[in-house]
């Protein structure tokens, strides 16, 4: 029995080929760090959801989005070319949260950890 799912596999290799055809691109669009965190494939392999985070300013995340969904077209045809598939899915690319508010989680807790030695010293 197989241990994997085929869409599980492909999530993780379109993963890999979309951060790493969009790496260099991306950095030229908006300054900043643009991270892929996961892909989304439906049951029949279609339709691929992409998500991806971004550390920057607000305005620059918006310029990203818009890239993003400009350029579905070229990207699908590029990635399209490494996939040993008869049907290459559709994108859609959502921003994640997710990195964000762990930062904001963990500077939370820097804060309260801090007020904590405070009380100890007086």
């Amino acid at each position: 029995m197989r241990q994997f799912k085929r869409s599980d596999r492909l999530s993780a290799q379109i993963l890999r080929d979309i951060s790493g055809l969009l790496v260099s691109e991306l950095a030229m669009v908006a300054p900043g760090l643009v991270t892929f965190t996961r892909v989304k494939l439906s049951d029949d392999l279609r339709y691929a959801r992409v998500y991806f985070s971004y550390l920057g300013k607000t305005e620059d995340r918006d310029t990203v989005t818009l890239y993003l969904e400009k350029e579905r077209r070229h990207i699908r045809a590029r990635i399209g070319e490494s996939l040993r598939m008869r049907h290459i899915p559709e994108f859609d690319f959502r921003f994640d949260p997710s990195i964000e508010e762990a930062i904001r989680i963990e500077q939370l807790l820097n804060e309260i950890k801090g007020e904590g030695r405070k009380d100890q010293q007086n």
